[in-house]
């Protein structure tokens, strides 16, 4: 299941620039770019709770301003290996969430709350699962270690700064390091340039930490080094080193530490694996390129064995044939792997998407109704379910799936703005703004979030009980806006 979203990417330099000249909540409603404003003064001590709304409000602004991939399957594997890495961690006060951004940049980032973004880009350049996982555990460390936290901490003692213009700062160079530089030599933040970025003895902390979390969970410590060393050697005579370079400076004296720390560890060989090959020939076929270049790439690679996993090629041969809208061709090279693992997840949304664009609606709602009763609250199953029922025009069934899945996954955004688009094809009016407020809550948006209730409250019965439901939310999503003020 892939969706296309009906709002534009924002630049997130502008975003950042815009907030730190932002003082009333009036200004902010005007500017969508704007990201939540976060107090006046900076802070002497940072508290978990403080982190983690912290994060909450910068996850916000990420999903309003980059090409966030809200694709069930990958946000499943990228969130099923993090959280492999999470469990070798000591220092886990809160639950993390790993995101994919649709880049071909190298790079990864942690902020607050354990929220970790990686940009496609890097996924697709390492070889296997051990190098992506060092990355992860890397980025685990530094939000374990609470290294933004207590650099900011550093930072605010030295020059006084507002937490907006430190958390904006924090964002731009993080997320798009090259934008961030730009923005920040025109603003008050550009003096706090270097307290944005990670010292040299945090990295290696995090270097350190990062590969105990790497070979406790089993996974080979090489992985780390072996990538360091391809990033330095791909980059090494390039004027423009990738965005990770940039905040994550890569000295020979740290791929010599690596290599070192790598030694201490049982080296492992380890077979490719399965998901990883999958979710790398997902990203090629679905995020780069064409159809039909990548159908050209696939059957050259199947054809001269240049695969890992010949599966995984397969599959992006099949999705590239479902993208060049080749439907039957791409059935033909999703059966037998289907049939070969009828509960692997990229194979069950693969064929759910043919069968839908085959209006095969009843072929689709079977297979995904006995998966169902085994994986009740997966997200790729569940969405993948609601999605056909939808097709289907079985619009109480889709309603009930998102409304349970929604229990149990409030925040989730694609469920949320599939929602809405159930409730719209209902013609259910109220319903439907209220769902759209939720989806623009989750961007940070409150004052658009409220003026959708406001609507759905004009649409709804009057002294019903759902005006009076819509009546508390927006009491929560002003409450909401002003805690970010007060912090």
């Amino acid at each position: 299941m892939k969706k296309v979203f009906r709002f534009k990417p924002i630049s997130i330099a502008l975003m950042a620039t815009s907030l730190l000249f932002t003082t009333t909540a009036s200004a902010y409603a005007d500017d969508k770019n704007t990201l939540p404003e976060i107090g006046t003064s900076a802070v002497s001590t940072l508290s978990l709770d403080k982190e983690q709304i912290y994060g909450d409000a910068m996850m916000k602004s990420i999903r309003a301003s980059q090409p966030m991939i809200h694709d069930p399957v990958l946000e499943e594997y990228i969130n099923d290996l993090g959280n492999r890495l999470v469990k070798s961690a000591d220092n886990v006060h809160y639950q993390f969430n790993f995101f994919l951004i649709n880049s071909k940049e190298i790079n990864a980032f942690a902020f607050f709350g354990g929220n970790i973004g990686t940009h496609s880009g890097l996924l697709t350049m390492a070889d296997n699962e051990s190098e992506l996982a060092s990355v992860l555990a890397h980025e685990i460390a530094h939000v374990t270690q609470r290294h933004l936290a207590r650099r900011m901490e550093e930072q605010s003692r030295n020059t006084p700064l507002t937490i907006a213009g430190m958390i904006s700062g924090v964002l731009l160079a993080l997320v798009n390091p090259q934008a961030g530089m730009a923005a920040l030599s025109t603003t008050m933040a550009a003096s706090q340039q270097a307290g944005i970025n990670y010292t040299r003895g945090n990295e290696n902390e995090a270097d350190r930490v990062g590969m105990e979390i790497l070979a406790d969970s089993g996974y080979d410590p090489n992985g780390a080094p072996n990538f360091f060393k391809k990033l330095a050697r791909k980059y090494r005579y390039t004027s423009k080193p990738p965005a990770m370079l940039m905040t994550h400076p890569l000295p020979e004296s740290r791929i010599t530490d690596s290599r070192l720390r790598a030694t201490r560890y049982p080296n492992r060989l380890l077979p490719p694996n399965i998901d990883f090959e999958l979710a790398k020939s997902r990203l090629r076929a679905r995020y780069e390129g064409n159809g039909k270049d990548n159908i050209s790439t696939f059957k050259d690679e199947i054809r001269l064995g240049k695969y890992d996993i010949k599966q995984a090629a397969q599959y992006g041969l099949a999705l590239s044939y479902f993208a060049n809208k080749d439907y039957e061709q791409a059935e033909n090279v999703l059966r037998p792997l289907f049939a070969q693992a009828p509960k692997n997840l990229f194979y069950v949304d693969a064929m759910t998407d043919v069968y839908l664009e085959q209006n095969r609606y009843d072929d689709a709602l079977s297979m995904l109704a006995e998966l169902y009763l085994i994986m009740p609250h997966n997200q790729v199953v569940t969405l993948n379910y609601a999605n056909a029922a939808y097709k289907a025009k079985q619009y109480k069934l889709a309603e009930t799936l998102l409304q349970d899945f929604l229990l149990v996954s409030k925040n989730h955004f694609l469920a949320n703005d599939l929602l809405a688009d159930i409730y719209k094809a209902q013609k259910k009016t109220a319903q439907t703004h209220v769902q759209n407020a939720e989806v623009l809550a989750l961007m940070g948006l409150y004052p658009k979030a409220v003026d959708e209730l406001h609507t759905a409250y004009n649409h709804s019965q009057k002294n019903s009980l759902m005006q009076k439901k819509i009546k508390a939310r927006i009491l929560q999503f002003q409450e909401q806006e002003n805690q970010l003020k007060r912090l």
